[in-house]
């Protein structure tokens, strides 16, 4: 066995999308190979409905799969197929874009006004970038959770892990996508395929993860009498950990235990042609992708209602 070392260590990174939501992004619009096939990744994490309310109006994807997946709050949804709900905390939405879909996503609060999710983006190969678009909800009662010995929690969203396979299926990326709690000082060996990209992102509580000799933190600039000093900050919270190769991860919890998204996926290597939510192999793709929505042809006859 071997333990896949820390690649690289960020903390996510404030910013504004859709028309007016405030959230903070681990990843996303920059190198496509950081976690082929997932292009990006964000926490929007807001207790002021003012900084979510004006959600996410309808906008256009093609070539590629979203995952929401909400922790406090609700998010109401709407698209061009008529499909319409909503997401209720613990809830799970995997979205196949494919050949095209309009949609919007509405952040709703919990009734102290909280809202919290995270959306990441996962590529399609070329070959199912035109495929039919398909929604997956899954209800919080419908995702297995297992808590070991130790007190360690793992919800299986997606994928396999410990016996248990998550309920979300047919997922060009064959991704494993795990909620992991680390009870505090615990340390925690977690199995991950060799062959595909990992990365975790922590949400709650603090810890490390390490690989063969030392523990990694984020690096930060921090003001010490009066100096900038450079220093590995542990906490944690909204710090994405990209692992290099490997078949085991390892965590070591802080005093008030560790929350963390433990994803990973198949590469699939293939060029980018990307702007904004259109995703595809070639600029001619893209080009053509930004024409037909022009046109009003973006939605193809065989995925109308």
């Amino acid at each position: 066995m071997s333990i896949r070392p820390v690649k690289q260590i960020t903390r996510a990174q404030p910013t504004v999308e859709g028309a007016g939501v405030r959230l903070d992004r681990a990843f996303g619009f920059g190198d496509p190979e950081l976690a082929d096939p997932f292009l990006l990744f964000d926490d929007f994490r807001n207790e002021r409905p003012e900084d979510y309310r004006a959600g996410f109006p309808w906008h256009p994807h093609r070539g590629i799969e979203t995952i929401t997946y909400v922790l406090a709050g609700s998010v109401d949804h709407a698209d061009s197929l008529g499909n319409a709900g909503s997401l209720d905390a613990g809830d799970v939405q995997w979205m196949t874009a494919g050949s095209g879909i309009l949609h919007q996503e509405m952040p709703q609060g919990d009734q102290a006004g909280r809202m919290h999710g995270f959306q990441l983006w996962a590529n399609l190969p070329s070959s199912q970038k035109m495929t039919q678009p398909r929604y997956q909800d899954v209800k919080a009662a419908e995702i297995p959770e297992i808590v070991d010995d130790d007190g360690t929690r793992v919800r299986v969203v997606v994928g396999e892990f410990w016996g248990k396979s998550g309920p979300v299926d047919g997922i060009a990326a064959d991704p494993q996508y795990l909620d992991v709690w680390v009870p505090p000082g615990k340390r925690k060996v977690l199995p991950v395929d060799t062959y595909r990209s990992a990365f975790a992102y922590i949400f709650e509580g603090s810890g490390t993860f390490r690989d063969a000799s030392r523990p990694l933190g984020v690096l930060l600039e921090k003001e010490v009498d009066g100096r900038e000093v450079h220093l590995r900050d542990m906490s944690g919270d909204r710090t994405l950990v990209v692992f290099d190769s490997g078949d085991e991860v390892v965590v070591q919890a802080g005093e008030n235990g560790i929350r963390f998204l433990l994803v990973s996926g198949k590469p699939i290597r293939e060029p980018v042609a990307w702007h904004g939510p259109i995703v595809m192999n070639t600029r001619a793709e893209l080009m053509q992708a930004f024409s037909e929505l022009n046109a009003g042809t973006f939605i193809r006859e065989s995925a109308k209602p």
